[in-house]
């Protein structure tokens, strides 16, 4: 299949725009109308990763990490950065990565790790804001239901686990058709009274265009009167980090050889343990001390991230227990969730993952 199909379902699930700014996931080389026959997942993009996919004839890598965070200046094989594109450019290999945008999706990696914790219940930790807009647009009545079908059929309409959202009132619009127009209703040239409704519908930013074409396309005026609105409500599915419950509480004790197990970690570090059970649990895959404050405010009793520095664990002041189990600990089950998602729409595409280690930290015991 061509590069786009698979390209364009990962985004519809995890789209570009709820990656943070800093990132940089998409389609990193190749064209997306280039043919490809088998897939390679792994965490990140490594030479060693770009050589195991020539071997194994694979023509697209998909990783969590980006290969490419900043922009190159010179490709002449000085960093591993610039040998793994030059190499993947020269066996035509595509590279995709879909990082922060995969992080931010309620089934995305944080939800994996709380699988793998069997945690119940769970939700955000920091919902993002800014991700909707709203729509407001003047039908005649006789078209009201046309046109509100294609708005739901386009993607709006769409308020937590509920669709087909809508506000409504009716009422009266006045226009009058200058020279060139051709009035739906009405004569060019006179003043005409219509009874319209105001309809009302939020969709995903990412979902604006396909919104305003099929507005275009269902609505009958010559010249459609509408508004779109920013609006700045946190959406309750898509953000940073999750927190949910254990089905019974641990000590923690119980819960760190727990942690240890399921997330096949060698070490844990820690704060200091409270001498109290552990049922509310926060987690968020890679480098999550941004999230403390949230997790301490939605009363987890532990946070699970990992990247913490000496000096911020002091910040956890005895109100949580932070358990950092290393970045690529806590983000490995990433590859297996990429499979998954691909071969579930995908049955009959090849895709594999990488049997590369590609954990640069290492452990002397």
């Amino acid at each position: 299949m061509l590069l786009r199909e698979l390209t364009s379902y990962l985004e519809s699930l995890a789209p570009l725009d709820y990656q943070e700014p800093y990132d940089n996931s998409g389609l990193l080389v190749g064209s997306p109308d280039k043919e490809i026959n088998q897939v390679m997942v792994s965490l990140d993009c490594t030479e060693e990763v770009i050589d195991e996919a020539i071997h194994q004839g694979c023509d697209l890598i998909i990783s969590h990490h980006p290969i490419v965070f900043k922009g190159l200046t010179r490709f002449n094989g000085t960093t591993y950065v610039e040998r793994v594109v030059i190499k993947a450019i020269k066996h035509d290999i595509a590279l995709y990565a879909i990082h922060t945008n995969l992080d931010n999706i309620t089934g995305g990696v944080n939800g994996k790790i709380a699988e793998q914790l069997d945690l119940q219940n769970t939700a955000i930790l920091s919902p993002k804001g800014d991700l909707f807009n709203k729509l407001a647009v003047f039908v005649p009545t006789s078209h009201a239901e046309q046109v509100r079908a294609a708005l739901f059929a386009a993607g709006a309409g769409h308020i937590g686990n509920y669709d087909e959202c809508s506000f409504n009132v009716s009422g009266y619009g006045t226009f009058r058709g200058g020279e060139g127009t051709t009035p739906f209703v009405g004569s060019q040239g006179e003043q005409h009274r219509e009874e319209e409704v105001r309809i009302e519908v939020v969709f995903p930013s990412n979902r604006e265009r396909a919104v305003l074409l099929g507005l275009f396309e269902a609505h009958p005026y010559e010249d459609v009167a509408y508004d779109v609105y920013r609006l700045q409500n946190n959406h309750q599915q898509v953000g940073s980090g999750l927190i949910g419950q254990l089905e019974n509480p641990l000590s923690e004790a119980d819960f760190l050889k727990l942690l240890k197990e399921r997330l096949c970690t060698k070490i844990i570090r820690h704060t200091a343990l409270r001498g109290k059970p552990i049922a509310r649990v926060a987690v968020c895959g890679g480098a999550g001390g941004f999230l403390l404050g949230h997790a301490i405010r939605a009363g987890a009793d532990v946070f699970v991230t990992s990247d913490y520095k000496y000096h911020e664990f002091f910040d956890a002041e005895g109100k949580t227990v932070i358990a950092d189990v290393g970045h690529f600990e806590s983000e490995q089950f990433t590859q297996q969730l990429l499979l998954e998602i691909i071969q579930k729409k995908f049955p009959t595409f090849a895709v594999r993952l990488t049997g590369i280690d590609t954990n640069p930290i290492k452990y002397y015991s």
